[in-house]
């Protein structure tokens, strides 16, 4: 199988299912920023003070994969066969988050991301997803969306954010409150 196929050449992809759509529709740009976030899911493993987390990482990076074959594939088109997400994905994450908090000192303020290069990894993966959040949410107002992908979003921009505190915490790198000029 060739990687370069020439079929974008002209600025149109196929979607699962065949449909061909161009590459500036909002669907298009909702599965690129999901695997824009995967990337960053997998600079994230990468770092050695989440290698206990590598597995918990790889199956969020699935799920990644999963919501970006359910965007990839035009709506209505049920003969497509696809992974699915489920609820038990987003209780997942609920009980690693809680896990994570329970040994995090309560927060009295917002945070500055940042601390050390592996906590803004994880920062910037955290506003990755909220923008791919975001922008499912539009494509949601044009075309339906699966809740549980919106959800699933939401609930990992939460996780990345409790992750980035454990982080620090591992890392005894200082957390930076943000103090408002007033």
């Amino acid at each position: 199988m060739k990687i370069y196929t020439k079929t974008g050449d002209t600025g149109m992809t196929s979607l699962f299912g065949g449909k061909r759509v161009s590459k500036a529709e909002l669907r298009i740009d909702s599965y690129g920023t999901i695997d824009e976030l995967n990337s960053y899911m997998g600079l994230l493993r990468d770092q050695d003070v989440n290698q206990k987390r590598k597995a918990t990482l790889v199956e969020i990076q699935d799920r990644l994969f999963t919501i970006g074959s359910m965007l990839a594939t035009e709506a209505g088109n049920d003969k497509v066969k696809i992974p699915m997400l489920i609820v038990e994905d987003i209780h997942n994450l609920e009980r690693e988050i809680d896990q994570m908090e329970e040994t995090l000192p309560p927060m009295r303020s917002f945070v500055l991301p940042g601390g050390h290069f592996a906590i803004s990894y994880c920062h910037i993966a955290r506003t990755v997803c909220r923008r791919a959040e975001r922008i499912v949410i539009a494509l949601n107002g044009l075309e339906p969306v699966q809740p549980l992908v919106i959800q699933y979003l939401n609930r990992l921009s939460d996780y990345l954010f409790v992750l980035s505190r454990k982080m620090t915490q591992e890392l005894g790198a200082e957390e930076t409150p943000w103090k408002p000029r007033m």
